[in-house]
C-alpha cells in the first residue's frame, strides 16, 4: 500500500504534464505566428515605400523590433520575406474572387467583390502599392505565382462568367479577362493613386461618405458595363 501511495503523485504529475504539453505547443505556435506577422507588417510598410532593393534586412528588423538573426529564423533572406508579403496580399485579394460561382447572381457577386477591394484600398493601401511596384518591375519574384496560381484561378472564374453569359446575365460583348482587368485596376486606383484622388477631390476613402460614393460609382461603372443588357435592376 505504501508503495502504491508513493507512485500515485508521480502518475498524477505525469498526467498533468501530458495535458499541459499541447497547451504549451499551441501557445508557442501562436507566438511564432504573431512574431511572423509583425515582421511581415514591417516589411510591407518599408517595401511599399522603397521597393525591394531600397530596404535592408536590418531596417525591417529594426521596425519590427527584432534582431536580424531572429528575423532570419522566420525568413531565409530578404527575397523570401518579400515574396511572403506579396503572397499574403494576393491571397487576401483573391479570396472574394474564389467565391464566384455560377449559382450566384452576378450583380450581387461583383458588387460584393468591389466593396471588399475598395475596403482593402482604404484600409491597406500600402499592400496595393507594393503589388503594383512588383508588376511594374515585371514581377521578377512573384511571376511564377501569377503565371500558375493566378492564371489557373482566372481560367476557373472565366468559366463561371461564361455560364453567367449563357444564362443571359452577363454581356456577350465583354471579354471575361478584360472585365477582370477593369475590375482590378478601378478598385486599386484609390490606393495606388491615393494622392491624385485626394488632390482632385479633397477627400480620401477614410471619409465614410466619400467611400460609399466611390463604391457606388465603381459599381455603376462596372455593373452597367457588363450587365446593362440583361435587364436586371440594381439592388437597393
Amino acid at each position: 500500500m505504501e508503495k502504491d501511495a508513493e507512485h500515485k503523485p508521480v502518475r498524477k504529475t505525469a498526467r498533468v504534464a501530458a495535458k499541459a504539453l499541447p497547451d504549451t505547443v499551441a501557445r508557442r505556435q501562436r507566438l511564432i505566428g504573431e512574431k511572423r506577422q509583425v515582421i511581415l507588417d514591417a516589411a510591407l510598410r518599408l517595401f511599399s515605400q522603397a521597393g525591394l532593393h531600397g530596404v535592408s534586412v536590418e531596417e525591417i528588423a529594426k521596425l519590427a523590433d527584432v534582431s536580424k538573426t531572429n528575423l532570419l529564423y522566420y525568413f531565409a533572406n530578404k527575397d523570401d520575406l518579400y515574396v511572403a508579403v506579396l503572397r499574403d496580399i494576393l491571397a487576401v485579394w483573391l479570396e472574394p474572387l474564389r467565391s464566384f460561382s455560377a449559382e450566384q447572381d452576378p450583380r450581387v457577386a461583383i458588387s460584393g467583390y468591389i466593396r471588399q477591394k475598395m475596403q482593402a484600398s482604404r484600409d491597406n493601401p500600402e499592400a496595393s502599392r507594393l503589388f503594383c511596384l512588383e508588376l511594374v518591375r515585371g514581377a521578377p519574384l512573384l511571376g511564377p505565382d501569377i503565371k500558375k496560381g493566378l492564371k489557373a484561378l482566372v481560367a476557373q472564374k472565366t468559366e463561371v462568367i461564361l455560364q453567367w453569359r449563357a444564362a443571359g446575365q452577363f454581356s456577350a460583348d465583354v471579354d471575361p479577362a478584360h472585365f477582370l482587368f477593369a475590375l482590378w485596376s478601378t478598385t486599386q486606383q484609390y490606393a495606388d493613386f491615393a494622392f491624385q484622388v485626394q488632390a482632385l477631390t479633397g477627400k480620401t476613402l477614410k471619409d465614410r461618405q466619400f467611400f460609399e460614393q466611390s463604391v457606388a460609382n465603381v459599381e455603376r461603372i462596372i455593373l452597367d458595363g457588363v450587365l446593362a443588357r440583361t435587364g436586371d435592376q440594381r439592388p437597393g
